[in-house]
């Protein structure tokens, strides 16, 4: 799906759209969204915006649509392992719209949220110590709706190394 593809949503309505990305705030930001969504009757719209990894202008200039399949399917597994990561699936009594979107993640967000009427959009954030990403400063600066920022959890500090080299298999229940 292309960011020109936005706009044939279905009907808008009220949604609390999400940015997800696989991070740590950006889950957090799913687990926020799907509560307000919950709260609030709304539909939640989770996002994740993605482009080929050597950019849209090399892609364009050598485009291979098989290539660029392989990276949306990718950027639909990792929506998926968000929503298996934060809910161990759906979450409940919430309707779900999942949306893959190529382009960058501000102005996706932006137009996602724009279609909807009322639309509450929630992204995650780093820490406050470090300078807000692109995609923060994009969306505060251009969304036509309200923003709900949501940090990161806090992790201890002599721990994130040891995170950083984890898999899921490492919290994986040893069968006795």
């Amino acid at each position: 799906m292309s960011g020109g593809e936005v706009a044939e949503v279905a009907e808008a309505g009220e949604a609390v759209v999400v940015g997800v990305s696989g991070s740590l705030a950006s889950l957090a930001a799913l687990r926020v969204g799907a509560e307000q969504a919950r709260r609030g009757g709304r539909v939640l719209v989770a996002v994740l915006a993605w482009e080929p990894p050597e950019g849209e202008g090399v892609y364009l200039r050598h485009p291979d649509p098989a290539w660029a399949r392989h990276w949306y399917v990718e950027a639909r597994g990792r929506l998926d392992r968000a929503f298996d990561e934060v809910f161990g699936g759906s979450p409940r009594g919430v309707v779900v719209e999942r949306r893959v979107v190529r382009g960058r993640p501000g102005r996706v967000l932006c137009d996602v949220a724009a279609v909807h009427a009322d639309a509450l959009l929630v992204i995650g954030a780093r820490s406050h110590r470090h300078r807000a990403s692109r995609t923060h400063r994009y969306v505060h600066t251009h969304a036509a709706c309200a923003v709900l920022t949501v940090p990161a959890p806090r992790v201890p500090r002599g721990m994130r190394r040891t995170l950083r080299r984890m898999t899921p298999a490492d919290f994986a229940l040893a069968n006795h």
